[in-house]
């Protein structure tokens, strides 16, 4: 998909947590009825485009976005029998929301601007500065200490960024460390990112099993 192709505005899924990254894929469950009117609507498209964007969670803020989202294109989906729709996003390019549109629309719409992020939608990125051995010494740290289980085979056998932004998608942090991770302007700023966040959960993991 060329960035002529990309529409200028989009539906947009303001969900905590969740994140989508270039090239990458994330499964949602889409239930409620405006999300459901959402994907019907977007399923209608071309480019089959949803958008998916971190609401800001401090005091005051309710219902506010941050500037810089993920779209990704609906590469599947299942009909449950209790009419619940299993998704796949496949992420496309990030962008940057320049205005909310006012509409009819039971979701939320935005105009988008996809300028600045022209690397998404070219090669997969690679990281040469990417120390795997180091990195999974301390990813296996961080598993342990949160309580995790992964396919370490599968993880290893990973290409860069497939490993860093799988679980800068999975990982569990709080929504303005996913936004961090999501806005990282390159693979190896990502990168760098993530470590801090996982080096940073282990030294508070420490910390509370002290004053305990």
């Amino acid at each position: 998909m060329t960035p002529t192709d990309l529409p200028d505005t989009i539906p947009v899924f303001p969900l905590p947590g969740a994140l989508l990254l270039p090239r990458a894929r994330l499964p949602l469950n889409i239930f409620e009825p405006r999300y459901l009117a959402m994907l019907d609507d977007a399923l209608k498209t071309q480019t089959r485009l949803i958008g998916m964007v971190q609401p800001y969670d401090a005091p005051g803020e309710s219902g506010k976005l941050h500037r810089i989202g993920c779209a990704g294109r609906v590469t599947a989906f299942s009909e449950t029998e209790d009419g619940r729709y299993m998704i796949t996003l496949s992420g496309v390019s990030r962008f940057r929301v320049v205005s909310e549109v006012d509409g009819f629309t039971p979701y939320r719409r935005c105009n988008v601007d996809w300028a600045g992020f022209e690397r998404d939608k070219g090669a997969v990125e690679r990281d040469p500065a990417f120390q795997r051995d180091q990195f999974m010494d301390l990813l296996g740290r961080f598993f342990d200490d949160q309580g995790l289980k992964t396919d370490w085979d599968s993880l290893g056998e990973a290409e860069d960024e497939l490993l860093i932004n799988s679980l800068s998608m999975l990982c569990p942090f709080d929504p303005e460390d996913k936004q961090a991770l999501l806005e990282a302007q390159s693979l190896a700023t990502r990168r760098e990112t993530l470590v801090t966040l996982i080096e940073f959960a282990l030294r508070r993991g420490d910390t509370e099993e002290v004053m305990q």
